[in-house]
């Protein structure tokens, strides 16, 4: 991988005093870059209903010392090279529905700020904006954009000193796709030439699942197709040959989102318009209409009395367990409404929560408006998309999950992605019930964990919801496989590489347990937070990391920038209302830099690793934080309108070069709400692309800058839907 400017050496804002950032963007004589000095010809354009002024009043004699150019705008971040999430990146499970825990006070998570809750209260006139005046609005904020770029001289521009390094490099990390491709045959990517600058031709998207389409998951016609559907293989991702490049319509109503936290309370049912869920498990207190709201009581079919109730239970049930300190981060399978996962927030836990897009109407949709990390995923017949070794805990509360079938296949993923000495808690009907089949179930799994050499560490029962959990721990050493009598579950062929997943078949086989103390998974994790800023103890100073320093030593350098950068340019530089952003997705992050940053906000920071971007997703798991493997050729498992905000250093222009720019654009609006926020960084080129489809898709040109050869760009997106259809014939029942 190599790049023009390395993923994360950006431009800094230093502080910036607005009067009004809602109405005006001032434009500072600080801008940090990575390209050089800045010359007086440097221009930064700023658009969309703004005001463009000198400002120099705030910059001090130190900061005229360190040659900074600063942008004061409203822009967000998505996906620096190094960025992790310092909340946890929940996936909803793949068959289940239960564990949806939300955090209803929880300032302490990684992400989350310890910002005032006050800053976060909403007046629910103004989110109940009605979307015809939106659009009006829209639209006139559109003509006076287009009319004319405005640029100002930045002579009395000075800099701060940044990294030095300018081009990121794999190092010593592979990468997934190479990972993955000796576990299957490799994918040939899509060719096709770009479209030009000026000619984008929008249409609104039109799909059974409406509103709430995903490309990958809605594709019927593939659905039609397969030949068995037992291993859950109709909810596995199918992608259309060529992505799409229309917009995913609006639900009729849609409002501006109820901020954090008062959203995990109640949300808008015009934005999540489904009410099955209310209707089947609102005696479990998973969700309920409550007027023009959904309201959710924190509830879950083993925690119908509350999910802060149930997370105390299995604390006090194994006090080994340490919510936010030996546990960090879980993944939280079959997580319905995701309540379980939100309340961890205020244990300083961060899930990965996920749950399949099925009969259980929008359930991860539910979380994610909510503000709640999850995403739509299956446990069928590939891996889940995540490497070996990285969670503390995996948690399953009625997740509907057949772990004992064929060789216990699906437990053996589970065991995978485990890391040695983490605990399994199981919170299912066979622990606590007798009826006939759940004794069978429970000493079938009985004999599987045993044969995998899991430890039945407790079991306990909880009265006030009537309600049993098992916890089982994973083997720290291989002397248990080496002893037993007979080799079922078999341990994998040393060929066989646990971290490789995308699109790689299940195997029903348990890896070994490493034992050189210089091996990532031999020890544990230093205690949160403790993890968060120390360089994992299997980085190697002998090998070189993404942007050319020792590994360590790279990952701390990366670290300091993101701090800097967030500091001086995102968090006080920019005229962003944090109030209003939660969910944050780092579209293709490094070491995590950029969520690690973000800690102190009421954030949570999804980071993405592209299959072609060098492998460092463990090291942001090791550091407390979560993330995911994607092409971005491709759709995001999500729901339409799931996030604040989106950042993207050094994608596209890498990206382009094996998919079309537009699709990877029309992606992009799908699954960011509007009035969210695109911060693009990349090289002149790419950015000049972007601005002109984010112009096409009516959006706000918030800032555009760029010197030398690269250059930053903030968009917002707006309600503009286009009024021509493409219907999309395999999307159609």
């Amino acid at each position: 991988m190599s790049s023009s400017a390395a993923p994360g050496q950006i431009p800094d804002l230093p502080v910036v005093k607005e009067s009004k950032p809602k109405d005006s963007t001032k434009i500072s004589s600080q801008f940090e870059d990575n390209s050089g000095d800045l010359n007086s010809d440097d221009s930064v354009k700023d658009d969309g209903n703004q005001e463009n002024t000198q400002s120099g009043t705030d910059t001090t004699s130190e900061e005229s010392n360190t040659n900074e150019s600063e942008t004061n705008t409203q822009d967000d971040t998505d996906s620096n090279s190094n960025s992790d999430e310092s909340n946890s990146n929940e996936n909803g499970n793949s068959n289940s529905d239960s564990n949806e825990s939300e955090n209803s006070n929880s300032d302490s998570n990684g992400s989350e700020s310890s910002n005032s809750d006050a800053n976060e209260s909403e007046n629910s006139n103004s989110e109940s904006n009605e979307p015809e005046k939106k659009e009006e609005k829209v639209e006139k904020e559109v003509e006076e954009s287009s009319s004319d770029n405005k640029t100002e001289d930045l002579s009395a521009a000075t800099q701060s000193e940044i990294l030095k390094e300018t081009n990121a490099q794999n190092g010593a990390f592979s990468t997934q796709a190479a990972e993955s491709a000796s576990e299957k045959k490799s994918q040939k990517p899509s060719s096709s030439e770009e479209d030009k600058d000026d000619v984008y031709k929008w249409k609104t998207c039109n799909a059974t699942a409406g509103p709430d389409y995903i490309p990958c998951l809605d594709n019927l016609e593939a659905i039609r197709h397969l030949h068995g559907r037992s291993h859950y293989e109709h909810r596995e991702r199918h992608c259309p040959t060529e992505p799409p490049t229309c917009l995913v319509p609006l639900p009729v109503g849609y409002k501006t989102p109820i901020k954090w936290p008062r959203s995990r309370e109640q949300i808008w049912y015009s934005n999540v318009p489904h009410t099955k869920l209310a209707a089947v498990k609102g005696h479990q207190n998973w969700v309920k209409v409550t007027g023009e709201y959904l309201t959710f009581p924190g509830g879950g079919t083993q925690f119908k009395n509350g999910a802060l109730h149930y997370i105390d239970f299995i604390q006090d049930t194994l006090p080994d367990i340490a919510w936010g300190k030996r546990t960090r981060v879980i993944l939280d399978v079959g997580c319905g409404v995701a309540s379980f996962g939100g309340y961890l927030f205020e244990r300083d836990v961060v899930a990965m929560s996920f749950a399949p897009k099925d009969e259980h109407e929008a359930q991860v949709q539910f979380a994610l408006e909510r503000g709640i990390p999850a995403i739509s995923a299956v446990m069928g017949t590939q891996r889940l998309p995540f490497p070996s070794k990285i969670f503390d805990v995996v948690h399953c509360a009625r997740c509907r999950v057949p772990w004992h079938i064929e060789g216990g296949k699906l437990l053996l993923e589970l065991n995978r992605v485990l890391r040695p000495g983490g605990y399994f808690v199981w919170s299912a009907t066979p622990v606590y019930q007798n009826k006939t089949e759940d004794v069978e179930i429970w000493q079938a799994m009985s004999k599987l964990t045993k044969a995998m050499c899991w430890d039945l560490v407790v079991i306990n029962h909880d009265k006030l919801n009537e309600v049993g959990a098992a916890i089982y721990r994973k083997p720290t050493s291989n002397e248990c496989y080496e002893n037993r009598q007979q080799n079922d579950p078999p341990l994998c062929e040393n060929k066989d590489d646990p971290d490789a997943v995308w699109k790689v078949q299940l195997q029903a086989c348990m890896h070994k347990v490493p034992t050189d103390e210089s091996v990532r998974g031999s020890k544990w994790p230093e205690t949160w937070p403790q993890r968060l800023e120390s360089p994992p103890y299997w980085l190697k100073s002998s090998e070189v990391g993404v942007y050319g320093k020792p590994a360590p030593d790279d990952f701390t350098a990366d670290y300091e920038n993101w701090k800097r950068v967030v500091s001086k340019s995102y968090l006080k530089g920019l005229g962003i209302d944090w109030s209003s952003v939660r969910n944050v997705m780092d579209m293709r992050s490094i070491y995590g830099g950029f969520a690690a940053a973000m800690r102190d906000l009421k954030v949570w920071v999804m980071n993405v690793v592209p299959l072609d971007s060098p492998d460092t997703l463990p090291i942001i798991y090791e550091r407390g934080l979560f993330g995911i493997y994607h092409d971005w050729c491709e759709s995001f498992s999500t729901y339409p309108r799931s996030y604040d905000l989106l950042h993207a250093d050094h994608l596209f222009s890498t990206i382009k070069k094996r998919c079309k720019l537009q699709s990877l654009m029309a992606e992009v609006d799908r699954i960011l709400r509007p009035e969210g926020k695109l911060i693009v960084r990349d090289n002149v080129e790419t950015i000049a692309e972007i601005e002109n489809m984010a112009k096409s898709l009516k959006w706000n040109i918030r800032m555009s800058y760029n010197k030398d050869n690269e250059g930053m760009l903030c968009v917002e997106k707006t309600l503009w839907r286009p009024s021509e259809v493409e219907t999309l014939s395999y999307a159609v029942e």
